[in-house]
């Protein structure tokens, strides 16, 4: 087993939700079991684990032929970027809100096919909670809207809004659903924000990631992936260091705060991390999954979610952000093994440190 940095928490030496990560290495057995598991093979192919407790990292390790400097293509984890930048871009008045229509910001992609009055009220907030009224599901293999059909199209603002309107075959219709929405996964809506962001900003989006995002939280290590037009890809697959990762966690615990300065308003984290719609067996918010974790007890957590079962997760009850990278691509059981990572290990044992 390589680079191997595993700490634990002092309990005397706690740092305030406001600070950056503290990466100190003590020695602790309190991850043994979760850590020799992994390591065996049985949750197949992990490539890191990181825990933070307030702040103080106490569990990194990396598995799989990885280290502390590799970069994770994390798949769907990078969606939720487009949400906080959409929060940085509300906070410096290039979006006035989330409500806004979408066609406010992408006059230049019309004429759209499938012409409908009802596509035209689709607003960003649509887009971040997957439950704009066009026909994209990611799940449905003959979805128009399906991923796969968008990857070949050089256009992909265009290849989203030229979708016909949704039928709503199975299960109720939206007005008919608690609060009112209906889940359906969408990559194209998720890359979509990128090309609203970036007509807002009048100006290049991933060069506004870097300086709003990046740089003051000293990610300085990644790949960032763009559109065959060259916008910035939020549909995922940035990469991204693991360390990194948990930054992002850590500044969502700190509600959008880091070392004293606010990043994104408080107030959009709030919005983001709670409960707009039901999505499969969980919640969802602005691009965030929101469930609950624990063996014995349940906590409410809410996470960035990719194929392969990566997760970046944030519990505000526990004060605890948990970073899991794999390559299980495809595998029906990825998303399982991070459950039970969470479940059987990690939030146990975060529990000890709170009792």
């Amino acid at each position: 087993m390589k680079y191997t940095l595993v700490t634990v928490v002092s309990l005397l030496c706690v740092i305030h939700g406001n600070a950056q990560l503290n990466f100190s290495n003590t020695n602790s057995t309190l991850f043994h079991e979760m850590d020799s598991t992994v390591a065996s093979g049985k949750f197949e192919r992990i490539t890191s684990i990181l825990v933070a407790k307030d702040g103080n990292v106490i569990f990194e390790n990396y598995y799989n032929d990885h280290h502390v400097n590799s970069k994770h293509n994390t798949r769907s984890v990078t969606k939720t970027m487009a949400t906080l930048l959409t929060g940085i871009a509300i906070d410096k008045g290039h979006i006035t809100s989330e409500t806004d229509k979408i066609f406010d910001y992408l006059q230049h992609k019309l004429p759209a096919q499938n012409p409908d009055k009802r596509k035209e009220a689709i607003t960003i907030e649509d887009l971040l909670t997957m439950s704009s009224i066009v026909e994209c599901n990611d799940s449905n293999r003959f979805s128009r809207g399906n991923e796969e059909r968008m990857y070949i199209i050089e256009d992909w603002a265009k290849f989203y809004l030229d979708l016909p309107v949704y039928s709503y075959p199975w299960g109720p219709k939206p007005k008919d659903r608690p609060y009112e929405r209906a889940f359906s996964y969408c990559s194209a809506g998720s890359a979509l924000v990128a090309e609203i962001l970036q007509s807002a900003l009048k100006s290049n989006l991933a060069d506004f990631a870097v300086e709003n995002l990046l740089k003051p939280l000293d990610i300085t290590d990644y790949n960032l992936h763009y559109t065959p037009l060259g916008v910035l890809n939020t549909a995922g697959g940035s990469e991204y260091r693991s360390r990194d990762l948990l930054k992002l966690a850590q500044l969502c615990l700190n509600k959008g705060q880091w070392n004293g300065k606010q990043l994104i308003s408080s107030a959009w984290m709030e919005k983001a991390t709670t409960t707009k719609l039901e999505a499969y067996d969980a919640e969802y918010g602005y691009l965030f999954w929101i469930k609950n974790f624990g063996k014995d007890k349940k906590y409410k957590s809410y996470f960035m979610s990719g194929n392969g079962g990566n997760r970046v997760l944030v519990n505000p009850e526990l004060g605890l952000t948990v970073v899991i990278t794999t390559t299980n691509y495809g595998n029906r059981n990825a998303h399982d093994y991070s459950d039970e990572i969470l479940n059987a290990f990690i939030v146990p044992a975060i529990e000890t440190l709170t009792e």
